[in-house]
Formats: structure tokens, C-alpha cells, sequence
């Protein structure tokens, strides 16, 4: 065959390959995404559409392509971790990635589906991106918390823009954010990812938030719907809460995401709804999302919550049946940890006992979303000038921005601003040079600590820094392998033989015997072996226990039921008896190169079993000395700033509230120098404070982001002034909890007798530098008709010495209605500047929308009759009230 003849062939082949493609509806981008949708959906087979609901961490290495010919519905590429659950266990996020880097990754794996797959379905890419994309190169902002702090909607929107131009540039087209739950308990280890404990006020700024993602062409995810903070304020703790309820305040922010931001997603959270998961809650995702919201996007669960039906809720009794319950309770898309774990969900996908038409409607919203996203035409990203455009945001600057306007003043006794010319000052505590960006975060590009933003700030002034305290002061690890051994045969080898017996008094020949290199155990979805039962074993390791030094080690096990210790057959620690979680531990010299016999005994009751054993090296840490080196640095200074900080996290909720590792020994110790001492506190959620009266300033700067220095050295400065308001209530002691402004009326009173039910600083608190007065609080009118919309005006001065903002917050109450209604909801807010001695008139705009409420038959209507009309600071600094009267 001449060349001429077999160029030919080609371009007859190309052209009929062509006009295939062209043949093939779905491809052609000229026809509505409905039609393309419907011929997509009838040309894929069972396996294709199954994958197309299931989602991973991870990446595709070579020679795994094959792996993924039936298509996925999308990576969460390099799987890497940001915080504490159970996906975020399994990721953590590489520092090295820059956004060139990994785009070019994202690209090579979208090759894969797109090039590779019978059908070519592109995948999406997600991440996290909660108050910042968990990436290396990204900026960080302040926490979730923080910025909610600003109540600047405005803020929010520049900020969410910024990230979620950082995210789309890398290739990533979904985040799993924004966390709108309500922090309705403040004890709620992931109190910092919400928005606070108010309904309305986490609708306004998830919706500022997911509205500027969702333009730009990335989906949002919404989470955890519906709640996940339970009695006490634990994580996941189940739920039993009316519709009436939950239709006025946990549904309110999703209500907005969905029509007001236009969020493309949600996901469901681990616990339980009124006895149904909330991964197969059929009233919340098919009746209240699909039919009374027309939901059309598609709902995700949380990482291994589908599959974790089966042993935390005990309702499914296998995988398969989990699936089932998941997908007829409406859940589109499986989230799994475990890359290998489809096969367990593959049977009721392929043997027609979940119904095809419900697999079809999860599959063909996927396919609705990835077509939307224009993925189908454009899968693959730009990596030319991603650096370019990354410059150009001036993100950094944004991040200054809002570290500063989420600063809240709590207290001030005259000592801030710092004044101007101060020849000395001393910086105190842990957190002032460690810049914790807290949970779900990247490593931030540069982060500033508050102790450099405040030797930039004040050039002039002698800065003396000590530590003064420092967190996991004696830090517990789990024992290393390379630290324990055994002998078998005569001959050494690494780890521990491990007994497993099924009954719990290590009785008789045991059921499962291995070497474990560790014993760092956490057994709550299953047994450690499928010949035991999660709640019924018990466990023997033996072997020795040596280091390479000569040392005083700190020994013991940690676990949350009965355990025993045995170095050289001597019983160092029992706790046999099922006791709550615990670190048991005791001091013990060992000399190098020695091997110590050691014997471990563990039993589980129960279930949910937890044992590690643990130990702490090096000398002992002694809080009191650094405790005197701040002290002397305070003596030898004009003036103190303390920045003190809290530990908490996803599954690290807190039974107590107070400054831990000492921090409040220290407080009184600089308060007793006689300087001036203000406390900076950082952290996500509320903290008790008995040592407030020693102080003479607070403030509350959270998880201020990678510029977090630098902005809250520019409010200590007076280059800001302070107008952060408290998106939480802050309560005198966690014997009050959980408290919330928001409640209904009191059928008697709300005092203890031996504790206040007041908080010790209310929801919207914060003061400044200056002062704001409020007059002539007037309505357009006194009277409305039912659906009409009024206007109330306000006019605030600045009557201080200093520039400033003010949040100025509308309160409503419901005076008379059918149903007992809350005491005050906040309906609106806006934060605006006056220069001293400036005066405005604000606007508010009072809609029907504003007045309605859930009757008892949970309709939502709009009741005739006077509505309460307060203005204020706060939820309990009202300074201005009227009454409008809605008529028949």
C-alpha cells in the first residue's frame, strides 16, 4: 500500500470517527444539558454508573489505569490531612505541591477517564477549602470562626473569591465546605469550622461564602447535614430534635446555600436523625432536600459513613444493605476512605435490589453537575500561567485584612491601644510565635506569628519574648516498633506477640495470635479480627521493651477500658476494671541496651475499644520555671501581652473550657507584677475566664490565618481599630451549657441557684476603641398589611476620640403568636465606619420574609400582630426599641 493510499485510509477514518462523535449526543455542547444528560445515562451499563457514585482519596499510579475503565466520579488527588476525622485521618496535604505541580497531576489523572474510559466521563477533583484550599501555596485564612466574627458579608465574599480562584486555578471543581452547622454547644471540638451558633447569621455569611465559589465554577458542599453536635456538645452524638424545631434553625442555613447561594451539593453528617443515620434519612434528604427544596444537585456522605451504618447505628447488617438504605434514603454519591472498599458496595448496584430508577437519578444529577461544569469540553486545566494569576489576587494582603476585623476587644481597662513611643514590652506564651491556623488547613504561604507582626509594628520598642508555658508539655507517643521486640526460635525479631481470646479473661487457646510492631489500637467500626466480636475480647501481648540510652521514661497505657501493665513481671498499673478513657503512667529508669520483659493485658465490654502504649522521654517539663522566666521578662517591661490558646479539634471536643498547661497559674502570676497585662486568647470556640478581673484588656483573635500577625499587631496598634463581634455566646462556666441566646421563653427563670444563667460575654459582644451613640429609631410606618415590606432607620454617631466600625444588629420579637416564638432573633446587621465625631443614618429593610415563623402544624406563615423591634450593640445591649404591627 503507497503512502498516498494509507494517508487516505486515515483521513476517511478520522472523518468517520468524527462524525461518530458528532452522532453522539452527550458530546455535542450546542444541545441543553437535560438532552445530553438522558443520552449519556442510556448508553452507560451498570458498572459505570456505579462508579460514578462513588468518590476517593487518592491518585492513579502507573500501570492502575485499568483499574478505572468503567470511570470514577472523582478524586481528591494526593490524598494527604487537615483534620481529625475519619477521611481526614487518611489525608495529608503535601506543602511541596505548588499549584503548577499539582494541576499538572490533576491533569495527567483526568487523561485517565477522559482518554481512557469507554465513554470518556471526566472526573471532578475535590478538596478541602474551609477557610483557605488545604494545599500547599494557598493562602490561609482566618478560621470559619473568624471570619464569621467580622459580620462583614462583604469580607466574606472577597475572601471566599480569592480561595475559590485559588482552587479552580489548580483544577479542583469541588470543595467539601463550607461547615454550616449551628454551634448550638460550645464544649464542640468543631465549634471553629461554623459560623456560629445563630441561624441567621450562619445563612448570611455561608451563603457571602458559597455564592462567590459557586459563580467562579466550583461546587460547594455544605456540611453536615443536618447536624453534628449532640447532647453535651460531643461530635456525631445523636439527634432527636423536632421538624418544628429544626425547620427555624438547623435547616435555615441549608435553606440558603441551596436557594440563595445555589450550592451544587451537600453532605450528610455521621450521626443519627431521630433514630435514622443521617446518611439514609429518607424524611431529610428525599422528603425535606429533593421535594420541598427541589434540590438538584447531588448529596454526598461523609467520609465511610455510609458503611458505618452497619456497626455505629447498627441498622444495616453488611455493606450492601448499607448501600441500599443509603441510596432509597437519598444519597447520590458514596464517599469511602478506603480506595478498595467499592467491591463491598458493588452487589446491590448490579443485581437489581436498589432500584434502577433511584440509581439513575443519583447518576444523573452527577452527570448534570460535571456537564455544568463544562468538563465535558474543558477537563483539563491551564498550568501556563497559574503563578501569574496567583500573584495578581494580592491575597496576603486580604488575609491582613480580615485577621484584623475578626479581632474582638472583650475587655479593656485603658491599656489598648498600646501606646504610642512604649519603650518596653513583653510578649508571653506558646502561641505568640507558633501561628496555629487551626483545623482543616494547609501549611499557609509565610505564616506570620503574632510576635513578628508586633516587632514590625513597633520598630522602636524593646520586645522581650518567653515562652511561659508551652502545650503537650509532657508529651505522651505511642512506644515505637524499633523499641520493642520478641524472640522466636532463639532468634530476636521485631514487635510484640499478640494473643486475641474471646472472652475476657485471657482464658484458654486463643482465637487469633500475630505480632503487632505497636499496641496503638482504636477498634470502633470493627473487631480486630472477624473471628471476634467488637465488644467482647480481650487481649495479651508480650515481648521486651529496650532504648538505646541510659534514661527516665515516663510509661504507661492509654485506653478507655480495663488494662494491666507488666514490666519484668511486676504489675506496675492496673486499671482491670472498665474505667472511663485514661492515660495511666508511671516513672521507671532503663538502662541502655537492656531488654525489659513486658506483658499487656487489655479486655473490651463494650465495644468502641481504644489502647496504646505510650510513653514520654527526655527531661520533665517544669512549668513553674518558664513560668518565673515570664515573670521576670514582665518586670523588666512597660507593659504585658499574653497570648494564651486552647486545644480542640475535630473528634477534640471539650468537657471543660478553661486555659489549660497552667495558663491561668500564669495569668495571675503577670497580673501580680503590676504591669499592665492584656490576654490574647486564641482558639475557635469559648473559653471561661475567672482570671478576667486580673487583667486590664481581652480580646479574642481565634485562629487569625497566615497574615494573623500582622493583623492583630495593627488592632494592639490602633492601625484598626477593633470591631469583631462574638459569633458564639461565651459562658461564665460550662455548668451553663449549652447557651444560646436564641431559646424560647422561660416557663419560670434563668438563674441557678448558685451560678448566674446569664453568659459571661452574650452573642454579638465586642467593644472598640471609641464609642457609638444611638438615636431616633423610626419606622416608614407603624402599621403594615401582611406581605408588605417596611423600613426602620437608625442614626448612629461615633462619639470617641478614635475612628472605628460599628456592627449595628437588628433583633425582632414575635410579641403574641401561636406557638411560643423566641425571645429575640437577629434579622439583620451592617458593619460601617465613622470617623470620630461622624454620624449616619442606617437603613434596615424589614421584609415579610423577616416576620414569618413555623406555626404548629410546621407551616411556615405570617401571623398578624406586633413584632418587637430592637437595635443594638449586642443580643443584650438594646439600646433602641419600637413596635411594628402587622395587620389582618
Amino acid at each position: 500500500m503507497t503512502i498516498a493510499l494509507s494517508r487516505l485510509w486515515l483521513t476517511l477514518f478520522l472523518a468517520a470517527a468524527a462524525t461518530h462523535l458528532c452522532a453522539q449526543p452527550y458530546k455535542n455542547p450546542a444541545l441543553p444539558i437535560t438532552q445530553r444528560v438522558d443520552d449519556l445515562l442510556q448508553r452507560m451499563t451498570a458498572e459505570e454508573k456505579f462508579y460514578q457514585c462513588f468518590m476517593v482519596p487518592g491518585d492513579i499510579k502507573p500501570g492502575d489505569e485499568a483499574r478505572y475503565k468503567h470511570g470514577l466520579f472523582g478524586f481528591q488527588v494526593s490524598a494527604s490531612s487537615a483534620g481529625n476525622g475519619a477521611a481526614a485521618q487518611m489525608l495529608t496535604y503535601n506543602s511541596s505541591d505548588d499549584a503548577r505541580a499539582l494541576a499538572a497531576k490533576i491533569n495527567r489523572i483526568q487523561r485517565v477517564f477522559v482518554e481512557q474510559s469507554r465513554l470518556g466521563i471526566p472526573m471532578i477533583a475535590f478538596d478541602e477549602a474551609l477557610h483557605g484550599l488545604v494545599r500547599g501555596g494557598a493562602t490561609a485564612f482566618p478560621q470559619s470562626i473568624a471570619l464569621a466574627a467580622t459580620w462583614d458579608t462583604a469580607l466574606m465574599s472577597r475572601v471566599a473569591h480569592t480561595i475559590a480562584t485559588e482552587t479552580k486555578l489548580r483544577g479542583i471543581r469541588q470543595i467539601l465546605s463550607p461547615v454550616i452547622n449551628l454551634a448550638n454547644d460550645v464544649r464542640w471540638g468543631r465549634t471553629e469550622e461554623t459560623y456560629g451558633e445563630d441561624p441567621y447569621l450562619s445563612a448570611v455569611m455561608g451563603t457571602a461564602f458559597m455564592g462567590a465559589f459557586e459563580r467562579l465554577g466550583v461546587i460547594t458542599t455544605p456540611k453536615h447535614f443536618l447536624a453534628n453536635v449532640g447532647e453535651g456538645g460531643r461530635d456525631s452524638y445523636p439527634i432527636q430534635w423536632s421538624h418544628w424545631y429544626l425547620q427555624q434553625t438547623h435547616l435555615m442555613p441549608f435553606e440558603w446555600a441551596f436557594k440563595k447561594a445555589g450550592a451544587r451539593s451537600v453532605m450528610t453528617a455521621y450521626n443519627s436523625l431521630n433514630g435514622t443515620p443521617s446518611t439514609s434519612n429518607s424524611w431529610l434528604l428525599n422528603d425535606w432536600l429533593k421535594q420541598q427544596q427541589d434540590f438538584k444537585g447531588f448529596v454526598i456522605s461523609d467520609a465511610s459513613a455510609t458503611g458505618g451504618a452497619i456497626v455505629l447505628h447498627m441498622t444495616a447488617k453488611d455493606y450492601p444493605q448499607s448501600a441500599k438504605h443509603a441510596m432509597e434514603g437519598g444519597l447520590d454519591v458514596i464517599f469511602q476512605t478506603d480506595i478498595n472498599s467499592d467491591v463491598l458496595f458493588n452487589p446491590h448496584f448490579l443485581d437489581g435490589t436498589i432500584d434502577s430508577n433511584r440509581i439513575n437519578d443519583s447518576v444523573r444529577r452527577v452527570l448534570r453537575a460535571k456537564f455544568e461544569l463544562g468538563l465535558f469540553e474543558n477537563p483539563y486545566v491551564d498550568e501556563k500561567d497559574i503563578e501569574a494569576q496567583l500573584a495578581a489576587l494580592e491575597a496576603k494582603k486580604l488575609a491582613r485584612e480580615a485577621a484584623a476585623k475578626s479581632v474582638v476587644l472583650l475587655q479593656n481597662k485603658g491599656m489598648l491601644p498600646l501606646k504610642p513611643g512604649i519603650k518596653s514590652l513583653a510578649v508571653i506564651g506558646a502561641d505568640a510565635v507558633e501561628a496555629r491556623l487551626g483545623g482543616y488547613s494547609g501549611p499557609g504561604n509565610g505564616k506570620v506569628s503574632i510576635l513578628k507582626g508586633l516587632q514590625t509594628a513597633l520598630p522602636n520598642t524593646q520586645i522581650a519574648y518567653a515562652v511561659g508555658y508551652q502545650r503537650n508539655s509532657h508529651p505522651l507517643i505511642t512506644v515505637p516498633g524499633a523499641a520493642l521486640g520478641h524472640f522466636k526460635n532463639g532468634v530476636w525479631q521485631a514487635g510484640l506477640q499478640a494473643e486475641y481470646f474471646s472472652n475476657m479473661e485471657l482464658h484458654g487457646k486463643p482465637v487469633l495470635e500475630r505480632i503487632d510492631n505497636q499496641v496503638n489500637f482504636r477498634w470502633t467500626l470493627y473487631a480486630p479480627d472477624e473471628k471476634l466480636s467488637r465488644d467482647f475480647f480481650a487481649v495479651r501481648w508480650t515481648g521486651y521493651l529496650q532504648t538505646n540510652e541510659t534514661e527516665t521514661v515516663t510509661l504507661g497505657l492509654e485506653g478507655n477500658d480495663g488494662y494491666r501493665l507488666y514490666l519484668n513481671d511486676t504489675l506496675l498499673i492496673d486499671r482491670w476494671n472498665k474505667q472511663t478513657y485514661f492515660a495511666a503512667i508511671v516513672a521507671r529508669k532503663l538502662l541502655a541496651k537492656t531488654r525489659y520483659k513486658i506483658r499487656i493485658e487489655f479486655k473490651e465490654p463494650l465495644g468502641n475499644a481504644a489502647i496504646k502504649l505510650v510513653w514520654s522521654k527526655g527531661s520533665n517539663y517544669n512549668w513553674k520555671a518558664l513560668q518565673q522566666q515570664a515573670v521576670a521578662a514582665a518586670k523588666a517591661s512597660d507593659a504585658v501581652v499574653l497570648v494564651a490558646g486552647i486545644h480542640e479539634g475535630e473528634f477534640q471536643d471539650r468537657a471543660l473550657l478553661g486555659l489549660a498547661y497552667h495558663q491561668e497559674e500564669l495569668i495571675a502570676a503577670l497580673a501580680a507584677v503590676g504591669k499592665p497585662v492584656a490576654v490574647l486568647l486564641v482558639g475557635g470556640s469559648a473559653i471561661t475566664m475567672p482570671w478576667l478581673p486580673q487583667v486590664n484588656a481581652a480580646a479574642m483573635v481565634w485562629y487569625s490565618g497566615e497574615e494573623g500577625g500582622h493583623g492583630v499587631a495593627d488592632v494592639l496598634t490602633n492601625k484598626v481599630s477593633p470591631a469583631g463581634r462574638l459569633p458564639i455566646t461565651f459562658p461564665v462556666h460550662e455548668a451553663q451549657l449549652p447557651l444560646s441566646y436564641w431559646h424560647l421563653p422561660t416557663g419560670r427563670g434563668d438563674d441557678y441557684h448558685n451560678l448566674s444563667g446569664e453568659p459571661l460575654f452574650p452573642f454579638g459582644f465586642g467593644l472598640s476603641y471609641t464609642q457609638f451613640s444611638y438615636t431616633n429609631l423610626q419606622l416608614a410606618k407603624p402599621t403594615i398589611k401582611a406581605g408588605e415590606t417596611n423600613t426602620a432607620e437608625v442614626t448612629v454617631q461615633n462619639t470617641g476620640n478614635f475612628d472605628g466600625e460599628e456592627v449595628v444588629q437588628l433583633y425582632l420579637r414575635d410579641e403574641l403568636a401561636s406557638v411560643a416564638r423566641p425571645m429575640l432573633e437577629l434579622k439583620a446587621f451592617k458593619r460601617i465606619f465613622l470617623r470620630s465625631g461622624e454620624k449616619r443614618t442606617l437603613r434596615f429593610d424589614i421584609d415579610p420574609e423577616m416576620l414569618q415563623m413555623w406555626n404548629g402544624n410546621n407551616l411556615r406563615v405570617l401571623e398578624p400582630g406586633d413584632f418587637r423591634v430592637m437595635i443594638g450593640t449586642s443580643s443584650k445591649d438594646l439600646r433602641l426599641k419600637t413596635t411594628l404591627t402587622v395587620l389582618p
